[in-house]
């Protein structure tokens, strides 16, 4: 029993050593590969090395309301090859390589047909699984590779690897560049900015994932494509703007920073009724001296606003009952002062006169006075008026970067015994040009305030998956009688006041001329021996009577002489609106009719012949007199048209006067004469004067002006 016993504690000792030894073996061998074999097992695992990885999605591309592409997602491609997939022989590979290397010298260039061979060669002998063929592809060169041979075998059969890359690309290149935005940084320090930004969730879709097997140093391959689960590509952002508008609004713009040689400027054209913002233009000056988008200005740069606030003052008067369009104001000759600081009127002279006066002239004294005396006992009225409005709030736009609004308090520390007078013109307030605008733009929809918008729908695959509606922020900013007053003295001031240089014959303009110091932080509005810097506005609507655009425009530091809104600002906003109709004529709403005009239509002169054929199809009596010629001056009498002959002698300069820009040079420049036109609309001077010898190639100028023809018929 003892030697049983004593059998069984040895088997079990020797199990115990063994277990032991087979520990420090395991420790020993651990041990060894961590201290001297750590290198080449580490060698060994990164050639087995695979990993999952992340396939970006293409981002969904940003259109105008047209449909028209503004940021597209441009697919680029790299070209790479398996030299070692199991189904590409080495007699196929002998037979087909030199045809590859043909086609692909013919496509690519850079290698000849025998270096092309040398390559692929020397990759196969290195039994490279992932050897560099071309990286740049586009789509077409992709889809000749595709057929050349070895690489129409595909992957597997050929070697053929593809990884699709995209570039951002702005078809309009810098047209609206900072409204649609773009790509800054790198890695993950990239973000967005614009657009791009503000909906980087739907653009940017849900990635895709594959696995990667490291085939040499830091080169991956992907091992098996129909494991990977494919990315979800991003939503489409359909916007509100309009190319050919904000084309104008650029151009518009670009050339009158230039005229000026201002640092900046901004044109924002919004539709009324809906808040739809169709153009946005921000150009700055860089250091080359051209113009750039180099910052939003039009929602970015909050400061006061000048002469352009005063609606917003009007507005909280006439709503409050303190004054009425034909309240006398006392402007005390341009100047006036309060608490000892002087303030004055860039014109002086002016004495009593009307609150609509006031408002067309923008005077400064007026204004302040007006609100001074209505509202100096109660100051805090005056900012629950401009609060109720809503132009303290900021509009919490669908794009980043939004200057926040400031008007102050009487609770304010920085409320003084200037504070209402001065703000009551436009100072010690701060607005954004899209906050100013959005307040005109309320009067123009007859009180009911609407949210800018930039975007209108997201599309996912075609389909609409959200909508953005206008946006009312505030239904009524101020009574209807009160908006009815503010309108009448919008059109005022472009009809008799300020703003009277873009008064247009053919549709009526409201609007507001605005003329700003520029203050440089705490340095105030001159710095030593600097001139004050200043800034011109002009913001209003149009057609006056059925409002369907609002506009503003805002030109920062003109160094040229001229500064004030009605002579920098006020010309763009008339180009654009002019251009506007020009090719939109269906939104022009008619001049009321003049019941003592002619119910004949006035033409230029020009040809008799179409002249002829146009009354005759409109079912008037010809009478022809005066001769033969070909040229005819149109004229009415009795309701009949007279087409009065304008005989044209050759070596003799014609009278031009009266004609259409076409037909005047079809006539010189029929006579040999080297034409040059400034202006548009009807001729209205010629250099060389009618009745002077002339010769082949001899310059004259015709100037043209834009007239409103009313003719009155003859007794």
């Amino acid at each position: 029993m003892k030697d049983i016993k004593k059998d069984i504690l040895v088997r079990v000792y020797l199990v115990y050593l063994v277990v032991f030894l087979f520990g420090l073996l395991v420790i020993g061998r651990a041990f060894m590969i961590q201290q001297f074999e750590k290198k080449e097992f580490m060698v060994m695992a990164q050639k087995q090395e695979i990993h999952l990885d992340e396939m970006e999605a293409i981002r969904g591309n940003i259109l105008a309301d047209d449909g028209s592409l503004l940021a597209v997602s441009k697919p680029m491609f790299e070209v790479r090859m398996d030299m070692m997939t199991d189904s590409l022989t080495d007699e196929i590979f002998r037979k087909h390589v030199d045809s590859l290397a043909y086609h692909l010298s013919e496509l690519f260039g850079g290698r000849s047909q025998s270096e092309w061979k040398d390559y692929l060669w020397e990759g196969r002998r290195n039994e490279n699984r992932y050897l560099v063929i071309h990286r740049d592809v586009t789509y077409p060169e992709l889809n000749q590779m595709r057929k050349f041979p070895i690489f129409r075998r595909g992957q597997f059969k050929g070697g053929l690897i593809v990884l699709a890359q995209y570039e951002r690309e702005l078809p309009y290149k810098s047209l609206a560049r900072r409204i649609i935005g773009y790509e800054s940084g790198e890695g993950d320090k990239k973000v967005y900015v614009g657009l791009e930004g503000s909906f980087t969730k739907n653009l940017q879709g849900i990635k895709g994932q594959r696995l990667m097997r490291r085939v040499s140093g830091q080169a991956w391959m992907p091992v098996d494509p129909e494991s990977q689960i494919e990315p979800q590509n991003g939503d489409d952002v359909i916007s509100t703007l309009d190319v050919n508008l904000q084309d104008l609004a650029e151009t518009a713009l670009r050339k009158e920073l230039i005229a000026d040689s201002a640092d900046h400027g901004c044109v924002i054209l919004m539709e009324v009724k809906t808040g739809y913002l169709r153009a946005m233009a921000n150009l700055g000056r860089t250091k080359k001296g051209t113009y750039e988008e180099i910052f939003n200005y039009a929602i970015g740069e909050s400061q006061e606003t000048g002469s352009t606030f005063k609606l917003a003052s009007f507005l909280v008067a006439l709503d409050d009952g303190k004054i009425d369009l034909n309240t006398p104001v006392n402007c005390y000759g341009g100047i006036t002062t309060y608490s000892g600081r002087k303030m004055e009127d860039s014109h002086h002279g002016l004495g009593v006169i009307t609150a609509r006066q006031v408002f067309e002239k923008s005077s400064n004294v007026g204004t302040s006075r007006m609100i001074y005396t209505a509202y100096a006992a109660t100051p805090q009225k005056y900012i629950d008026g401009l609060y109720r409005i809503g132009i303290n709030r900021p509009l919490n736009l669908q794009i980043a970067g939004e200057g926040k609004p400031y008007i102050k308090t009487t609770k304010s520390k920085y409320w003084s015994a200037l504070s209402l007078p001065w703000m009551s013109i436009g100072y010690e307030i701060s607005l954004a040009p899209i906050h100013l605008l959005t307040l005109y733009n309320a009067v123009a929809n007859n009180g009911k305030m609407v949210k800018p918008l930039f975007v209108k729908e997201i599309r996912r695959n075609g389909h609409v998956v959200q909508r953005f509606d206008p946006v009312v922020i505030n239904p009524q900013i101020v009574s209807p009688a009160a908006i009815k007053k503010a309108q009448i003295l919008l059109e005022g001031v472009v009809e008799e006041g300020t703003g009277a240089s873009i008064k247009s014959p053919f549709y009526k303009i409201a609007g507001k001329t605005g003329t700003a110091q520029i203050a440089a932080g705490n340095k105030g509005y001159r710095q030593g021996t600097k001139q004050v810097q200043y800034k011109g506005s002009f913001v209003g609507y149009f057609p006056a009577n059925d409002p369907k655009y609002s506009c503003i425009v805002v030109i920062v530091n003109p160094k040229k002489g001229k500064y004030y809104g009605g002579a920098v600002a006020a010309p763009v906003f008339r180009e654009l609106s002019d251009k506007l109709f020009a090719i939109r004529p269906d939104i022009l709403i008619p001049l009321p009719f003049d019941s003592t005009l002619s119910l004949v239509p006035v033409a230029q002169k020009g040809q008799k012949m179409d002249l002829s054929d146009a009354y005759k199809a409109m079912g008037f009596n010809i009478v022809q007199s005066g001769g033969t010629s070909v040229w005819a001056q149109p004229s009415l009498s009795n309701e009949k048209v007279i087409l009065t002959a304008e005989p044209v002698t050759r070596g003799v300069m014609p009278d031009v006067k009266g004609m259409g820009l076409k037909d005047a040079i079809y006539m010189l420049e029929g006579m040999g004469m080297n034409v040059l036109v400034k202006g548009k609309g009807t001729v209205v001077r010629q250099t060389v004067q009618p009745g002077s010898l002339i010769h082949k190639g001899m310059p004259v100028v015709i100037e043209l002006e834009l007239k409103n023809f009313k003719s009155k018929t003859a007794a």
